[in-house]
């Protein structure tokens, strides 16, 4: 289904390889601002507080970023009640994965992570998509 659109009530959203391409700039511009805050926080917080306030905030911002710049969708409760499921998401694949690429294929601890975040962006796609985006009725 190359460059499948899909309508919303806010008008058409992209082409799926737009919003994938986004999806993975919005990803990149999550990562830097929750290091920013991060390393912020960390001047008056715990390194703790520091991470979660950071994320927090970060998520946020990826929420509304996703779905302005993404999916074109209007952001309402029941969308950012959900969102943090992809973040769940995220985070379970990329702790399995770093575990089966340390552990199981031996591969060096330094860019386990790196690899596993790869693994894990298009099933944290398909996750931010299901609930960014209204379910199409079939006819």
């Amino acid at each position: 289904m190359p460059n499948a659109t899909l309508s919303t009530a806010t008008g058409p959203t992209r082409p799926i390889s737009g919003q994938i391409i986004t999806f993975a700039l919005v990803g990149v511009v999550n990562t830097a601002t929750y290091y920013g805050l991060y390393l912020l926080f960390l001047m008056y917080l715990p390194y703790l507080a520091a991470h979660v306030l950071a994320f927090l905030l970060s998520m946020i911002g990826s929420f509304f970023l996703n779905a302005r710049f993404t999916y074109r969708t209007r952001p309402t409760w029941r969308k950012f009640l959900l969102f943090p499921l992809t973040n769940a998401t995220n985070f379970v694949i990329t702790t399995v994965g770093v575990y089966v690429i340390v552990d199981m294929l031996h591969v060096g601890s330094k860019f386990a992570p790196l690899m596993a975040s790869a693994a894990a962006i298009p099933v944290t796609f398909v996750v931010s998509r299901w609930v960014m985006l209204p379910k199409v009725e079939a006819a």
